[in-house]
């Protein structure tokens, strides 16, 4: 009879901790070896954790909702079953972190702590050569983000992870007690400020509910990459009527040979992929005083979940056939809704896609993301009238599938003649998609 550690796993190099949000199986299950256990969120990716090996969940050491180290231990499984089963009735229910059973540990100004009867401060107190101050500022890049925002040193703070580690929820609860001081710095100049966001009342009758965790990530990240960014947005109308005939002329033997469906989407992807050849700066990113122009054409597909928004990358898209792109692009977006994405695979996009034309929107202004200078949205597919010019030069009304597609591009590094020429370029691509295709 042996008990195994269950650890905080390590999504990626730069995450240092993660927030278990959900438990998949209580004390006393049965779990088989790679059966989901728990779910996590960090600040790349939901996933959920498969168990090392088989057995019985024999004790739950860390609670849903609390965030903790990477390699910290939050269970521990027993590899036979029977001994942790008549412990279930008796253990002790479990603390919830930030409920009244449990009160927050605040978080405050390591200067303003009281000094422990007795103790000397150490010789190296402050100074940030000490291993707790060290150990203190290795905080995960977010909350290192959003300190640098705020302007906050982290090592003056006391957080309630390990060796006092800041956490968001530590560093959030500093600035929810009024602890930072001034505004956070805007992210495009220095000593610039933005206005703290006002405080809402709350009514009789509101219901109120915390945000998710992947939802505060996102609401994170399209504040800084608005704020990054100078955005600018084009809209060109476009005709898929060539597309749609070769597609409907495809379908049944690709789905029968690949499984798959054939949407629009590849065609586009390849169209795109394409044009960002022609046009480097719309796969590039701005770098303080310097362009960085990718090589490589990672292409970010942004995928709606029941519970928010995910950009997982088609990685080289210009490699690939139609065939790959849909493939790809498919076990990408189901996996985004199974929680089975690597965080890398949610990273390195060089420029990025949304679609939110299924929903029946028309077109959209997205917000372009960090690290890149342009993203592309494609509205509604559907039939219009047109005016055409006839063989013999005179007007006709026609029935074409339109769609309007809009861009948003950093105006820092893409001039509005770019973006334009960009556009043309996919536009011809589309409406004179070869007849043929690999």
């Amino acid at each position: 009879m042996a008990r195994v550690d269950v650890v905080m796993p390590q999504m990626g190099e730069s995450i240092a901790e993660g927030t278990l949000s959900k438990w998949l199986k209580k004390v006393g299950d049965v779990v088989k070896r790679d059966e989901p256990i728990f779910e996590i969120s960090t600040d790349k990716v939901d996933a959920e954790i498969p168990a090392s090996s088989a057995g019985t969940l024999a004790e739950i050491l860390v609670h849903e909702g609390q965030t903790v180290p990477v390699s910290t231990v939050v269970a521990r499984l027993e590899t036979e079953v029977g001994a942790v089963i008549a412990a279930v009735a008796t253990a002790p229910a479990p603390a919830v972190v930030g409920a009244a059973i449990v009160p927050p540990v605040p978080l405050t100004a390591a200067a303003a702590e009281p000094k422990a009867e007795g103790r000397e401060p150490s010789a190296h107190a402050g100074n940030g050569n000490s291993l707790e101050d060290r150990l203190r500022s290795k905080s995960s890049p977010l909350v290192r983000k959003m300190a640098a925002e705020y302007g906050i040193e982290l090592r003056s703070l006391q957080g309630t992870g390990l060796a006092g580690r800041v956490t968001r929820k530590d560093f959030e609860g500093f600035l929810a007690s009024g602890g930072a001081t001034r505004a956070p710095m805007a992210m495009h100049g220095p000593g610039a400020a933005d206005r703290h966001a006002p405080q809402i009342d709350v009514w009789p009758g509101d219901v109120v509910e915390p945000m998710s965790k992947i939802r505060l990530l996102t609401s994170d990240h399209m504040v800084v990459a608005r704020r990054h960014a100078a955005h600018v947005t084009t809209f060109f109308e476009i005709d898929l009527t060539r597309v749609a005939r070769l597609r409907q002329r495809l379908r049944a033997e690709f789905e029968k040979q690949s499984g798959h469906k054939l949407t629009y989407l590849p065609f586009i992807i390849r169209v795109v992929t394409d044009a960002l050849k022609q046009h480097p700066v719309l796969n590039a990113a701005h770098n303080g005083a310097q362009i960085v122009y990718r090589k490589q054409y990672n292409i970010g597909i942004a995928v709606a979940l029941d519970w928010g928004l995910i950009v997982p990358v088609v990685r080289r898209a210009d490699d690939l056939s139609l065939s790959g792109i849909t493939k790809s692009v498919n076990d990408l977006a189901d996996r985004a809704r199974t929680k089975r994405l690597k965080p890398e695979e949610v990273q390195g996009a060089t420029f990025s896609i949304t679609n939110p034309g299924v929903f029946g929107s028309l077109t959209g202004t997205p917000i372009i993301p960090a690290g890149t200078s342009a993203i592309l949205c494609l509205g509604a597919i559907e039939k219009r009238p047109k005016v055409l010019t006839g063989a013999d030069g005179e007007d006709v009304i026609a029935i074409r599938t339109c769609a309007y597609f809009s861009l948003s591009f950093d105006h820092r590094i893409v001039d509005g003649s770019d973006a334009d020429k960009f556009m043309a370029t996919i536009k011809k691509g589309l409406e004179t998609y070869p007849d043929s295709e690999k």
